[in-house]
């Protein structure tokens, strides 16, 4: 059961789903690492052979990584601020 490739791809679709229905920018990182969690058990990756605390850490340590990945990717530039000029409600 712990072979189960596919319960990482459905878990990381699930979470991707989730980010999109509530854009915390939180859940995205856990969606990359469940994705790719899942590649890893899919290609047979030795070590984590049927050992749930192995794959609980290589999710968590690919999670981490991508989190932090895209937040390099999207932060604002360093001392830009933004500022709204504009309210949605202003008619």
């Amino acid at each position: 059961m712990l072979d189960a490739w596919w319960i990482w791809m459905v878990g990381g679709l699930v979470l991707g789903i989730l980010e999109v229905l509530a854009p915390t920018f939180i859940f995205l990182g856990f969606a990359i690492g469940a994705v790719l969690t899942g590649a890893l058990v899919w290609l047979d990756w030795g070590w984590m052979a049927g050992s749930l605390p192995n794959h609980m850490l290589v999710f968590a340590l690919l999670s981490l990584v991508a989190w932090l990945v895209l937040r390099a990717l999207f932060k604002l530039p360093k001392g830009q601020v933004k500022v709204w000029t504009s309210d949605i409600n202003d008619g």
